[in-house]
């Protein structure tokens, strides 16, 4: 089992008791998030859908952000992904929506020099968000920890609402 599993585990179980479903959309994550709350007997229950939005055309074709509000916002800021997320959970209208952006390496972006960077943002009847900073370019390990950190948030904040 992977090191995030606990925490898809006790997504699932949060989700199925609560008749709550998710959708998610990742970029540097590359689909982890998805894998691992698919990993789990049920997930057809709660899981609804998601998908990798790598690429600007990819984000234009899967989610039906607002533009010009996206415009507005400066790159890989939890004000962004929070948008996002909102587009996700609305694409598929689900009870939560989940959405990452990032650069694990090695290299940077266009829209960041910094590797090691994600912003992450649920949205559902609450919002969270969180910026995690591991001032590494071990691409593999970034993407690890970057799911983990999603996971764990994402279970954070079911168990508060």
């Amino acid at each position: 089992m992977s090191r995030f599993s606990q925490y898809a585990r006790s997504a699932a179980k949060l989700l199925t008791e609560r008749h709550h479903t998710v959708s998610v959309a990742e970029s540097s994550t590359g689909g982890l998030i998805a894998a691992s709350l698919l990993s789990l007997p049920g997930a057809s229950r709660y899981f609804m859908g998601g998908t990798v939005i790598y690429t600007i055309k990819s984000r234009r074709a899967f989610l039906d952000l607002d533009r010009e509000r996206i415009k507005q916002l400066k790159p890989l800021t939890e004000e962004m992904v929070l948008e996002f997320a909102r587009a996700a959970r609305a694409k598929l209208n689900t009870t939560w929506g989940i959405a990452e952006l990032g650069v694990a390496g090695p290299g940077g972006t266009p829209y960041s020099d910094a590797t090691g960077i994600c912003v992450i943002a649920i949205s559902g009847p609450v919002d969270a968000s969180v910026t995690v900073k591991t001032q590494s370019d071990d691409r593999e390990e970034n993407m690890e920890v970057f799911t983990d950190r999603a996971l764990q948030l994402f279970v954070q904040t079911l168990v508060n609402v």
